[in-house]
């Protein structure tokens, strides 16, 4: 089975306070919402801090064309994505060239080759490196390019595979569209990037700390019918509108124990076994939705309520900021299971299970 053997994170240098942010938008939606002192305990009620941007609170503000905000996601995606790759692999002693796959997931942005070429050039990667750009999953992004990664881990046991899942959300933001949904989003995305080593089990020397290393044993997806409307973005002149729907938090009461309950099987476990839960923050309703489906009291999410705290909804890598931040306190022993899970456009669910790897079994 391949391991993930590092975690790393990176945000962008715009820090915006909540405080920040609900004036903003008062401002904005102001001229079309007469009531608007009636929406903003959005912002307090959201659960969120603060969060960054790749860009100023200003610019985002001012009107700008789908290829000012596109040129924007790639300049700025480029420099974030090397970041937090040098990040990941000065952790793990490793350098660009020792990577074999990376894989790229992403989408706010659109670009052709993919961030992933500009990124692997920039850090003199290999010319043979196997790219697997993914573009399309939004929040679960992060969880299903983990399970692709593991999976040609797995299928190529004698190499390493590095994941990126980069989001820059601020740049999405419509000036000119006053909607409920687009004032939800501005309470709660931020921008971020993560990047996860993944390697294979015939690799003589795993890097990183062994006590902190995961075994990934396997992965569960979940696509339901007929809810395509559920979440996502649509394309207009001005950019990648958001798709965000109320219902999200009733859908995941109604439909994530069947899928949690189908993972178990898979696998042969019991709920007990699961000793944490690596969940994407969508927002505070969706991880109370967790909290009653999993059973399991809110301080056990507490990792992603202090990411979505301190960074707000990053979308796909959001769950590795969550990863990182459990990594740091003894919550994965040796031999504890773990899942990994995120929701996403589709409407979709994708779940990762992994097993804590203590210093006795390196």
């Amino acid at each position: 089975m391949p391991f993930i053997t590092s975690v790393s994170s990176a945000v962008p240098p715009h820090k915006v306070t909540q405080a920040e942010a609900r004036r903003s938008a008062a401002e904005s939606f102001g001229s079309t919402f007469r009531d608007i002192q009636r929406y903003l305990p959005i912002f307090d009620n959201a659960g969120v801090e603060t969060r960054h941007f790749c860009v100023p609170l200003d610019w985002l503000r001012e009107p700008h064309s789908f290829m000012e905000k596109n040129s924007a996601y790639v300049r700025q995606g480029i420099d974030l994505g090397v970041q937090v790759i040098q990040t990941c692999l000065g952790q793990a002693k490793l350098t660009p060239t020792d990577i074999d796959t990376l894989v790229f997931v992403s989408s706010t942005g659109i670009s052709a080759p993919s961030l992933d070429a500009f990124i692997a050039n920039q850090l003199g990667m290999r010319n043979d490196l196997h790219r697997i750009p993914i573009w399309g999953l939004g929040c679960a992004g992060g969880v299903s390019g983990l399970a692709r990664a593991a999976e040609f881990a797995r299928a190529n046991p004698n190499s390493r595979v590095l994941l990126v899942a980069l989001e820059l959300c601020g740049i999405t933001f419509m000036q000119q569209e006053h909607t409920k949904s687009n004032l939800i989003a501005c309470s709660l995305f931020g921008d971020g990037a993560a990047a996860v080593l993944v390697e294979g089990d015939q690799i003589r020397n795993l890097s990183g700390d062994p006590g902190k290393r995961l075994e990934i044993k396997g992965s569960l997806s979940t696509l339901w019918p007929d809810t395509e409307d559920v979440m996502g973005w649509t394309v207009s002149d001005g950019g990648l509108s958001v798709v965000f729907s109320k219902e999200i938090p009733s859908i995941v009461l109604q439909k994530l124990r069947p899928v949690y309950e189908q993972m178990l099987a898979k696998f042969g476990l019991q709920d007990a076994q699961v000793a944490q839960w690596i969940a994407h923050p969508g927002g505070p309703k969706v991880i109370e939705a967790f909290s009653k489906i999993l059973e399991r009291e809110l301080p056990h999410f507490q990792a992603s309520r202090e990411t979505l705290r301190n960074n707000g909804n990053m979308s796909s890598p959001t769950v590795f900021f969550v990863l990182e931040e459990t990594l740091k306190q003894p919550a994965l022993q040796a031999g504890d299971y773990g899942v990994l899970l995120a929701l996403g456009p589709g409407f979709s669910c994708e779940q990762v299970l992994v097993q804590g790897v203590g210093a006795q079994d390196d």
